[in-house]
């Protein structure tokens, strides 16, 4: 499960948990500008009682190439299409392609046939590895690329459960499934206490799901 401390990634787990899956959590420490989610993180793991989690380090700033892993300014106030506008500079390259590429290794230790990732193709910010297409290209890869694959046993599959839902059928799925979204952080540019910044395009469509979904939103906004 990779698990990044958001509304998505904490929904995912919560949706697999409750199919009865055991948890394998794994959560990167890329050189983030947002590192509050790291603990964010690990306070979603603890609570859906997650069998293992492992942060990960590895770093992106070496590359930078977006404002989430270089001194790029996030964007701020950004109309719903100016977001569906073009590929944001919040994009960080590869960056699901890196993470599901960990996750499959650890999957085959764990002689794991899933591994989840909570994408959303619908109110998103237009990231490249979000599509339902990249989700396929890459299972199809890990079925030529693992042990499992080549030797005709049961291959890894890429476990979608938010891709085709709104943010606030996210929502509304969360809370169903007990989701505590107090624990998570979704804020691109946070202050160092962990106060999400309410400007951002990831707390732009946070507040947009909890509105549309008819939920409070618990997230502590700098004020």
């Amino acid at each position: 499960m990779l698990l990044s401390g958001g509304v998505d990634s904490a929904t995912a787990a919560a949706l697999t948990a409750r199919d009865g899956f055991a948890l394998y959590a794994l959560t990167f420490a890329y050189g983030q500008r947002h590192a509050a989610e790291i603990e964010a993180a690990r306070c979603v793991a603890r609570a859906l009682r997650a069998a293992r989690h492992e942060v990960l380090t590895i770093d992106l700033r070496a590359f930078g190439g977006s404002a989430l892993t270089a001194d790029i300014d996030v964007p701020k106030d950004r109309t719903p299409e100016a977001m569906a506008g073009h590929i944001p500079v919040t994009y960080v390259p590869a960056r699901n392609t890196i993470f599901l590429s960990f996750a499959l290794g650890w999957a085959e230790v764990l002689e794991a046939s899933t591994i989840v990732i909570g994408v959303t193709a619908v109110d998103y910010s237009g990231y490249p590895d979000c599509r339902p297409e990249y989700i396929a290209a890459f299972e199809r890869m890990a079925a030529l690329a693992t042990r499992a694959g080549v030797e005709g046993r049961q291959p890894v599959r890429i476990r979608t459960p938010l891709i085709q839902m709104t943010k606030a059928e996210i929502v509304g799925a969360g809370i169903a499934a007990g989701v505590d979204y107090a624990l998570t952080l979704s804020c691109y540019d946070p202050s160092p206490d962990g106060a999400a910044c309410g400007r951002c395009d990831a707390c732009a469509l946070r507040r947009k799901g909890f509105a549309e979904a008819g939920v409070p939103d618990p997230t502590r906004y700098r004020r």
